[in-house]
């Protein structure tokens, strides 16, 4: 069996932070030896030659853009839909217009397979892992993750073990129950996972899908690229005109990261005129890349760490920002805003009254791009990562 923490894919990683090449999944070694959790990374694609006229939309619409060369595995996930939200003054529930002219637009992750951009990554990383010649593939999740994990390891016949902790919510749960994986619980939150998932990778050599050490560097590098797609997407859908803003959920900043390399190589080969700034959206309980950029030092900024209390966003929250994220938002001029509690309670609410039931973490990314959208007039897209349905019937759902 192939130990996962060792194993490569057909693309070599190196350090984001200091460039030093990296054998394994764990992050770097070297900037670990820091306190700084960071991931290493497959080179970046060449899109030269490409059209995004021609793309098919999802992670294996082009292929060549990934760091796996085996048979794609896939439910169909990605091209999710792009809708154009109210920016009305009953819309914000205020009283407050944005200027004329501007746009706020939603891409909804939660029209994919399993309900979530989770989905993306799981494609890829199960992917990756037949490569590797795995049987078994691991996840620490607060739900989400471990979903896309079962369903993408139940097409690729793999066994599947999601770690989860008591804060699950039962829909999730029962979800990633349903899809075939075994599921161990966890006492003592995500730190309590991790580390579970962690001592399996080491003993048993199980492909981990997800983060796993620490200080977390973020997710599965292989599995991460798959994120680019919604740039590509992104890029296609809006071709032509120019976006301001892309405003993303924010924990681990594998989504975030993934959506400003996926735009970088696209402003490489020409086919974007200029990449948009990036948003980190933070429930104010959990917002370490809001404290962060409070630093004008970028050594303090990689540095810093908050109290990260639980939110009903139950999918974010981190003590320290991942340094992954904080290059994405260094790269793409961008910025972090934290939204309190109410504020985005009362977003998901307000958009479930108008036909979209979003999970209160995609309902933060809304809050933030809204606040935006007072400033001045733009294009901003929000990504709306998971659909509301699994968090019916819980205090997460604003209940």
């Amino acid at each position: 069996m192939t130990t996962a923490g060792s194993a490569q894919g057909p693309s070599s990683l190196h350090c984001l932070r200091c460039g030093q090449e990296v054998g394994g999944l764990a992050g770097c070694p070297r900037c670990a030896a820091e306190g700084i959790g960071v991931n290493a990374m497959p080179p970046l694609a060449d899109l030269e030659g490409l059209e995004l006229s021609s793309y098919r939309g999802g992670p294996w619409g082009w292929p060549e853009t990934l760091p796996v060369s085996g048979p794609p595995v896939t439910l169909g996930e990605g091209d999710t839909p792009n809708i154009r939200l109210r920016t009305d003054p009953a819309a914000l529930g205020d009283g407050q217009a944005p200027e004329c002219g501007s746009e706020l637009w939603l891409k909804y992750e939660g029209g994919n397979p399993t309900g979530s951009h989770k989905d993306r990554a799981m494609a890829v990383g199960v992917a990756a892992a037949l490569e590797t010649g795995a049987d078994t593939v691991a996840a620490a999740s607060s739900g989400n993750a471990g979903a896309a994990a079962a369903a993408y390891a139940g097409r690729a016949g793999l066994r599947c073990v999601v770690f989860t902790d008591e804060g699950i919510p039962p829909a999730l749960a029962a979800q990633i129950d349903l899809l075939g994986a075994e599921q161990v619980r966890c006492e003592g939150g995500f730190t309590a996972r991790n580390a579970a998932m962690a001592r399996a990778v080491e003993e048993h050599g199980w492909y981990p899908l997800t983060s796993f050490s620490a200080p977390s560097p973020g997710g599965n590098p292989y599995a991460d690229e798959g994120y680019k797609s919604v740039a590509y997407e992104l890029a296609r859908d809006f071709a032509g005109r120019r976006i301001d803003a892309v405003v993303v959920p924010t924990s681990r900043a594998d989504l975030l990261s993934g959506i400003e390399r996926g735009f970088r190589e696209l402003a490489a080969a020409g086919l974007v005129s200029a990449a948009p700034r990036l948003v980190a959206a933070e429930a104010a309980g959990a917002a370490p890349f809001t404290a962060a950029l409070r630093h004008a030092d970028r050594a303090a900024q990689e540095r810093t760490r908050v109290r990260s209390h639980p939110t009903a966003a139950f999918s974010l929250g981190e003590e320290r920002p991942c340094w992954q994220g904080l290059d994405a938002l260094w790269r793409s001029g961008g910025t972090a805003v934290a939204v309190a509690e109410k504020e985005f309670v009362a977003e998901q609410r307000r958009l479930a009254q108008q036909g979209l039931l979003l999970e209160a973490s995609s309902a933060v990314a809304v809050s933030v791009a809204r606040r935006m959208l007072r400033e001045r007039a733009e294009l901003v897209v929000a990504i709306g990562t998971a659909t509301g349905m699994k968090q019916l019937g819980t205090d997460a759902a604003g209940g």
